[in-house]
């Protein structure tokens, strides 16, 4: 509370908008799982918002039961939307450059973003992923779902291993 009044005292002081100060988010108390930069509005530090598990536990979660063609039989998998977290970053449109640990790298137009698909997994059949297992985050559709989650584009876009988006403007 007394850093809102804070923001707001100083934007009243040195005539800056209120909205400078309004959105940010906590820093991370566990291990970095996602960095996200580039034109975002919602950092933690300075032109980064940094994410630990429960950081992302707390955004809307998604369940999507499915096959995938990397792994045998039906997987669960939890996680959130990522237009849950384009809407907390406040990020209005671009690309999103999402990179693997091992550099491997897709980019994703905002725009074509679906309210419920893709979902950036935390957990695989109720239990974290570790790297040698597509973790600790994977970008999953419900590919069962829909042919139209069986494109050569949405296999393309399932990274996993997923640890830094940037976001870029056209």
């Amino acid at each position: 509370m007394f850093r809102i009044v804070l923001a707001f005292f100083c934007a009243l002081v040195l005539n800056i908008p209120f909205t400078a100060f309004a959105e940010d988010i906590s820093y991370p108390t566990g291990p970095v799982l996602l960095t996200v930069s580039g034109e975002i509005s919602v950092v933690n530090q300075p032109d980064t918002a940094l994410f630990d598990l429960a950081m992302l536990q707390s955004l809307p979660s998604r369940t999507i039961t499915t096959t995938t063609i990397w792994t045998d039989g039906i997987q669960v998998f939890e996680g959130f939307p990522l237009q849950a977290l384009v809407e907390k970053l406040g990020i209005e449109g671009g690309i999103l450059r999402m990179v693997a640990k091992n550099d491997y790298a897709i980019e994703f137009p905002v725009h074509e973003i679906e309210p419920e698909a893709p979902v950036i997994a935390y957990f695989r059949n109720g239990s974290e992923m570790s790297v040698r297992d597509k973790g600790p985050l994977w970008l999953v559709y419900p590919y069962d779902s829909s042919l139209d989650y069986q494109t050569e584009v949405v296999f393309n876009r399932s990274i996993w291993q997923l640890d830094r988006i940037i976001v870029l403007y056209e």
